[in-house]
């Protein structure tokens, strides 16, 4: 804080912001403030990551510490000053009532008083102190009370830091949110309008009370963190002024740094509720779609076991001696749809039942049917599976795909033009996931019942029949 007084001003400048006392070997760092050089080593020991400047924050190189030479020729000068002003000012230390100089300072009343005072009848009993030695006392009764505030400070900005994180992950969370739902209904826009608005009215009425209890949480520890700012910056220059400024009211300032705690926050969810999905029947909409899908012998893998009519697969957990023709799989016990599609829209209903384990897509016909293989679009596979609890689409890197109800049916919608597959969860009638692309030559159903896992994965996939009076307009 600048004064009036030259020498108080330069005393000021050549003092540690950390230890408020003059530098010791000063050194700059990449900010341009100046610390001692034990004391920002001190300050940022144990911390191996990106640092902070204790004065503004703004983060800088721990190891570029510069010694600031002509900082520490200040400081001498300072010192000598200071010295030769001490020497003059006994006339601004003295009684008022006695024309003494104060050199005691009197515990019981708080204030500094002079030999006459502590031989008075009004402070003869009190515990008196050399007035250097009590202001050093309450110097480093202050000085340690910065600690705790600096650390609550710390801590309402890193909450703070936090929440803003919050908001940003919830409003894209919002946003990706908002694009499925758009998509979902842009292709079942005529049927699905109504049923549109109301689910993006319900998500914008919790993105906005959602990011209002963030916004009051915000602002709340900003109000706290300016309070904290503000008592710390008291304290700061308390430290700095004269023994009897420093001392005056100093139980009162110590008493507000000890008090001050921290309230803590609301706790504010930042997952979706899952209410965000369509609430028609998707196999009413789609059944125009569908088709009467089989599976391929030709591409199934020895260990796999299909049903006569070719709508059922399991993991019969025996090699069969089966030819090894191009068309098989060899590795996983993957097969294929016997038709495939180079056009149109197409729609299939695989029933998962409570198996703990499968996959579930299309694939290019022309994928490596030999070794193991990466279930990506790159690679030529848009699938969705369930493995050891969880669901995911395998995108890349994978997409995980929170599930409010588990799926015993599992629906699959092929729009060959726009280039999507959809999945939906038949069982609660909701959209799974959306893989959207380019497609060219001829796609394939793909099925993956999982491995056996000793007979608790031994259920079969399913495909469901067709609906009597199902199908028809198979084109886009």
């Amino acid at each position: 804080m600048a004064t009036d007084n030259p020498v108080e001003s330069l005393r000021e400048e050549a003092t540690c912001p950390i230890c408020l006392e003059y530098f010791k070997d000063p050194v700059i760092i990449d900010c341009g403030h100046n610390f001692c050089r034990a004391c920002i080593t001190q300050c940022w020991e144990g911390s191996d990551t990106a640092v902070s400047c204790p004065q503004c924050r703004e983060t800088v190189q721990q190891g570029n510490l510069r010694p600031n030479r002509q900082l520490a020729n200040v400081v001498e000068i300072a010192k000598w000053l200071s010295l030769q002003a001490a020497k003059g000012a006994g006339e601004e230390r003295v009684c008022g009532e006695h024309q003494e100089t104060l050199k005691l300072f009197c515990e019981e009343d708080q204030t500094s008083v002079c030999l006459v005072c502590h031989l008075s009848r009004a402070h003869r009993d009190h515990r008196v102190v050399p007035i250097e030695e009590a202001a050093q006392e309450y110097k480093v009764k202050l000085q340690g009370s910065l600690g705790p505030l600096r650390k609550e400070l710390e801590e309402a900005l890193a909450l703070t830091s936090k929440e803003e994180k919050k908001t940003t992950e919830w409003q894209r969370k919002v946003k990706n949110k908002r694009e499925m739902i758009a998509g979902e209904f842009n292709k079942l826009h005529t049927l699905l309008r109504e049923e549109e608005q109301l689910l993006l009215q319900s998500l914008e009425q919790e993105e906005r009370e959602t990011l209002q209890r963030l916004q009051e949480n915000i602002t709340k520890l900003s109000q706290q963190s300016s309070s904290l700012q503000q008592l710390i910056t008291e304290i700061e220059e308390k430290c700095q002024q004269p023994v009897v400024e420093l001392l005056k009211d100093v139980k009162s300032t110590l008493s507000r740094s000890e008090n001050v705690k921290l309230q803590e926050q609301e706790a504010v969810s930042t997952d979706l509720k899952n209410v965000y999905k369509i609430s028609l029947d998707m196999n009413e909409v789609l059944k125009r779609f569908i088709v009467d899908e089989t599976l391929d012998p030709d591409t199934a893998h020895p260990n796999l076991v299909l049903s006569e009519d070719r709508k059922c697969v399991r993991d019969g957990d025996k090699r069969q001696d089966l030819p090894n023709n191009p068309e098989r799989f060899d590795t996983y016990t993957e097969v294929l749809g016997a038709e495939g599609f180079a056009g149109g829209r197409r729609y299939w209903v695989v029933e998962v039942g409570d198996k703990t384990g499968w996959a579930l897509g299309i694939c290019r016909e022309s994928v490596s049917r030999k070794g193991p293989v990466t279930y990506t679009p790159g690679n030529g596979f848009w699938v969705v599976w369930l493995c050891d609890g969880e669901y995911c689409a395998c995108t890349y890197p994978w997409t995980p795909l929170p599930m409010s109800v588990r799926p015993s049916r599992v629906g699959i919608f092929l729009d060959y033009e726009a280039g999507e597959v959809s999945f939906y969860n038949v069982t609660d009638r909701s959209h799974l996931f959306t893989f959207t692309d380019t497609f060219s030559g001829t796609l394939r159903p793909y099925f993956y019942p999982g491995g056996n896992a000793g007979g608790k994965n031994a259920a079969p996939l399913i495909i469901c029949p067709v609906p009597a009076q199902a199908g028809g307009n198979l084109c886009p």
